[in-house]
């Protein structure tokens, strides 16, 4: 405290005076001193105290250092100091002796809004910006050159933005200049200015689209890309870290900046990061930092060809990745040793993304050979690290994606797939997809069994006769006796009481398989102890949770018989089926457990996107597309299993049909109607435009409208 003591001598000199006496004779000292030379040292004092003593300095002298700042502007030294003092009391990473103390001694209520450290941030970042015009100064600080004002300036900035991130982004874009002069600060010289920038881009481009456009619009994919190729690429430090965490913002949801990236050409800049054509390079472990910087650049490609984007956009962004070679530097990637697993994660999702639906990635994913001997296909590969128990769980849930990736919309692949389950002469030798996914489908891990089963369903999804083809497959469970068919094995292990996980990727597999498909269902009626088992399950009323997912598919399984039935097996015909149900089970508590299945959290959790997003295999229950078929056909199964009358069904369905076509028409002839009264007014705007232009707006805006209503 000796440096205070000539600003603290009063009546009683001998007593040490407190924080808070200090704080306010300090603020009183700026506030009344006429000279410069005394508020700069009374102000340089207040800094020194405000990292220790934040409450006091931010509650006594808040306003004070603003007005400091305001009025003093031209003295860089005072500016400088308020600067920091101002950053340290809006902090959270300072340690605060005094509010601790007081806190620890209970000296504020619950109710006060001072029971932690971030909530006295956000009150004295409220405070700051509530008089929009310090934001405003803070911004035109920005074009200052000393180092001592420019540097507080930019972490004050960024603390603001971090403690009341909206607002702050509100008041900036009042003031868009501020916004060009972020920009400029990123071909600074000074490494250390330029860091802190990027820290303070970060914030900024947070969750807001028109900032992201804004700062897109002022170069900032060249200027971060430039930063990242002279920072070593991949291979760079936290600096290209941060480039690409800025980049991340100003592409995830904005369309229009993916656009805008993708038509600056910045996609054929990316295979380089990821060529690893060295194989001496495999055999060393990855510094974290590179992991770190690969795993954001995937991300960043993953942001462009997410399913969650317009199909346009996504095809155009997967055709330019796999011109310019990054689906084949990706690949490599993929099949490589040494990649850390995170990595190796990530990659395997951009590839699924890169492929999913495209035709002519999907084909070159199958034509990768890796390197091994002998060659084994890149799929087949993938596979086997799937239904490896010892790999990582994610690692497996992201093969599994890229496999379902690889099928969608692909019914070459499905076929190709298919077909290694079928008898054949040739490549007896060779593990195929089929030899692993049946090895899977009837493993002791529960988990390996439901990758399995989900994998087969991918390959019949949407394609008849890969449903018909699946139905010829035929195992031999022992040497001796009769094979068994695919379709019947999966229902004798369902009737053996396996554990969960194994039950419910079966029972998906079986309901997508006898979907639509009536010979399906023929077979799987043709074994007389199959329906009994459903209808035990579904009657029950035993178990935990788990049983009640187990009866809802039951259920569910049990409708599709139903509705898919052609009546082609005696005893189980639909009318039989429906006595069944109504006897044994009853309708309503049939009803009752077929909405079972959606009402589950995990059912939810998947039906949000393709691929797995749980943290723990025990967490593995419902498959993306089975929830899509699921909400396609849960109401269609209710009425055919509670109609009476297959006659009345049918006209049901028909009257369906027929009032589609109907709207359909109606439709057509009201576009018709539009377009007629659209010609009309045209012709009027062009008979009566020389003799009376007043009507020409009015004309010409109706016709206008109603053109771009048929479009």
């Amino acid at each position: 405290m000796d440096l205070f003591r000539k600003y603290l001598a009063g009546p009683q000199a001998g007593l040490e005076p407190t924080e808070a006496e200090t704080v306010e004779r300090l603020t009183d000292r700026v506030n009344s001193s006429t000279l410069l030379e005394d508020r700069r040292d009374a102000v340089r004092a207040l800094k020194s105290l405000s990292k220790k003593f934040r409450y006091e300095v931010g509650t006594k002298s808040m306003n004070t250092l603003i007005a400091v700042m305001q009025t003093d502007r031209t003295d860089l030294e005072i500016l400088g100091y308020t600067l920091d003092a101002l950053c340290n009391i809006m902090s959270c990473d300072v340690d605060d002796e005094s509010l601790l103390s007081l806190l620890a001694s209970n000296i504020y209520e619950e109710s006060s809004g001072f029971k932690s450290n971030g909530k006295l941030t956000l009150l004295f970042s409220e405070m700051f910006i509530k008089d929009t015009n310090n934001v405003s100064l803070l911004l035109s600080l920005l074009q200052e050159y000393d180092y001592h004002i420019l540097l507080p300036t930019i972490h004050l900035l960024t603390v603001l933005l971090q403690n009341k991130t909206r607002d702050v982004q509100e008041i900036i874009l009042t003031n868009p200049m501020g916004i060009s002069k972020m920009m400029d600060l990123l071909a600074d010289s000074r490494e250390v200015v330029r860091n802190e920038n990027m820290l303070l881009l970060y914030e900024l481009t947070k969750g807001n689209t028109n900032i992201q456009k804004i700062v897109a619009f002022e170069n900032a994919f060249e200027k971060l890309f430039e930063i990242i190729r002279d920072e070593g690429g991949s291979d760079g430090g936290v600096v290209v870290e941060d480039c690409l965490l800025v980049l991340l913002n100003l592409l995830r949801n904005n369309i229009s900046n993916q656009n805008f990236l993708k038509e600056g050409s910045f996609i054929q800049r990316l295979p380089s990061y990821f060529d690893i054509n060295d194989n001496s390079e495999h055999c060393i472990t990855w510094p974290l930092q590179k992991t770190m910087n690969v795993c954001n650049m995937l991300k960043l490609i993953r942001l462009l060809v997410s399913p969650n984007n317009p199909l346009q956009h996504i095809t155009s962004c997967q055709i330019l990745m796999h011109n310019c070679g990054l689906l084949n530097n990706l690949s490599k990637m993929v099949l490589a040793v040494g990649i850390p697993v995170d990595a190796l994660i990530e990659t395997i999702n951009a590839v699924a993304e890169i492929i999913r639906g495209n035709q002519q990635n999907q084909d070159f994913l199958a034509s990768v050979l890796a390197p091994s001997v002998p060659p084994r296909s890149a799929i087949v590969v993938l596979l086997m690290s799937m239904l490896s128990d010892s790999r990582p769980f994610q690692l497996r849930c992201s093969v599994l994606y890229c496999f379902q990736s690889f099928l969608y919309k692909n019914e070459l692949g499905q076929s190709q797939i298919i077909k290694t389950l079928l008898p054949s002469t040739s490549e007896v030798n060779q593990i195929s997809s089929g030899q692993l996914l049946c090895t899977g489908l009837f493993n002791n891990d529960p988990l390996s069994t439901w990758f399995s089963a989900i994998s087969l369903l991918h390959s019949i999804i949407n394609n008849q006769d890969q449903k018909e083809q699946l139905l010829r497959v035929q195992l031999a469970t022992s040497l001796g006796n009769t094979p068994v068919t695919l379709i019947q094995q999966c229902a004798n292990m369902l009737s053996m009481g396996l554990r969960f996980q194994t039950r419910v990727g079966l029972l998906q597999l079986l309901c997508h398989w006898l979907a639509d498909c009536s010979n399906g269902v023929t077979h799987f009626l043709l074994e007389s102890s199959n329906v009994p088992y459903l209808i035990s399950h579904v009657s029950s009323s035993e178990g935990d949770e788990n049983e009640m997912i187990i009866r809802g598919l039951c259920a569910f399984l049990l409708g599709i018989l139903v509705l898919f039935n052609n009546n082609q097996v005696h005893s189980f015909h639909k009318s039989d089926l429906r006595q069944i149900i109504e006897k044994r089970i009853g309708v309503e508590q049939y009803a009752d457990m077929l909405s079972q299945v959606s009402k589950h959290e995990s059912y939810s959790k998947a039906s949000k996107a393709p691929n797995i997003m749980c943290n723990e295999p025990s967490e593995v229950i419902f498959d993306f597309e089975f929830t899509r078929l699921f909400k396609k056909l849960e109401n269609e199964v209710l009425k055919a299993v509670t109609t009476t009358n297959d006659t009345d069904h049918d006209k049901n369905v028909q009257h369906d049909n027929i009032v589609e076509q109907y709207k359909l028409i109606i439709r057509e002839q009201v576009n018709i109607n539009l377009y007629m009264n659209a010609q009309m007014h045209l012709f009027i705007f062009c008979l009566y435009i020389h003799l009376k232009s007043n009507l020409f707006n009015y004309t010409f805006r109706i016709a206008t409208t109603e053109l771009l209503i048929i479009n």
